[in-house]
């Protein structure tokens, strides 16, 4: 219960707590002693420290960890925020869809909100293969929606053209509707049945594919950032505050981060560099997957410093994570 107190009394004030302002903060009937005491276990157990500039004690990433897995008490949005939040997210344009909801997730916040767009289905149509010099080979993609990607691979062997016609009739006539994953699982089990040469084209083919997907796809949109000017904890360390910047420069690491939180179901919570794509002691992020028709598409969250309202931010990401399922599968 100290714990839990000390937590949500920095959350709401940001200063370091003593033993005098947990005594009443708690209600608990303990002497200023018994609470030092305990403090001084909590801090040898790690939950929390203290800053060398104060007495009083703050939660460490550690603390804030059993904080929200034991002791954490949802709260519902404000009454008045929901209509607000919904009439943001009526079926439109996926990608103003994806944008609106960047800004609200940082509107109500005021941390940074992120979005990951919706993953198309990398299925292909038809598959050709044209030989452009030894050992380069041009692939062309067509999706079924008629759009065309080409990719260069350049392989081991140096193929006539029969045996890239070969290779593109039997794609075509055995893979054609599927998408890039089932095709590679397909092949996985039928390479036994073909020669080398042609096997280790279509692996190339499908690596080009898988890649042409990624370039398509891989994007995040953000929201917000310049509210951690305002974040008390970053303000004053400019240092922190470039090496957050530049992470958002650097998308990819916030899509592999939101690549894993895809994986799992419901509101993901990495705190203080857990997840080890965002190693920011600093840094929290709240996020949660989002759905089209039933099938996982993308990802959205809230990134912040540790010390945020981790009640407050679940239901904001949970809320917005539902309102973008449902425009984007009314569309």
């Amino acid at each position: 219960m100290l714990l839990k107190a000390l937590v949500e009394r920095y959350i709401a004030d940001g200063q370091p707590v003593g033993s005098r302002t947990l005594s009443r903060a708690s209600g608990l009937e303990l002497s200023p002693a018994t609470i030092r005491n305990v403090m001084a276990d909590l801090e040898e157990l790690g939950l929390i420290a203290s800053p060398h500039t104060s007495a009083g004690r703050i939660p460490t990433p550690r603390g804030y960890r059993l904080f929200v897995d034991t002791m954490l008490t949802a709260r519902a949005l404000d009454a008045e925020a929901t209509p607000t939040v919904a009439s943001q997210l009526q079926p439109d344009q996926p990608k103003r869809v994806i944008a609106n909801a960047a800004q609200m997730l940082s509107s109500l916040s005021q941390f940074v909100g992120v979005v990951t767009t919706p993953r198309k289905p990398s299925v292909f149509r038809h598959i050709e293969f044209l030989r452009l010099s030894d050992r380069r080979v041009l692939v062309i993609l067509v999706a079924p929606d008629g759009d065309v990607q080409n990719r260069v691979i350049f392989t081991e062997h140096d193929y006539a053209e029969s045996e890239l016609v070969e290779a593109t009739n039997f794609l075509n006539t055995h893979y054609a509707g599927l998408t890039i994953e089932e095709v590679r699982g397909r092949l996985k089990s039928e390479i036994e049945a073909l020669r080398g040469e042609i096997a280790a084209l279509m692996q190339a083919a499908v690596q080009a594919g898988t890649e042409v997907m990624a370039e398509d796809d891989d994007q995040v949109v953000i929201s917000g950032e310049r509210n951690l000017l305002q974040v008390q904890d970053f303000s004053s360390d400019l240092a922190s505050l470039r090496k957050l910047f530049d992470l958002f420069e650097q998308k990819t690491q916030l899509m592999r981060l939101l690549d894993v939180s895809s994986r799992a179901e419901g509101v993901r919570i990495y705190i203080g560099g857990e997840s080890q794509v965002v190693p920011y002691e600093e840094l929290s992020v709240v996020s949660a997957p989002y759905e089209v028709h039933g099938q996982i598409v993308g990802t959205l969250g809230v990134i912040g410093p540790t010390r945020m309202a981790y009640d407050r931010m679940i239901q904001i990401v949970d809320i917005t994570a539902r309102l973008v399922s449902n425009a984007l599968s009314q569309k």
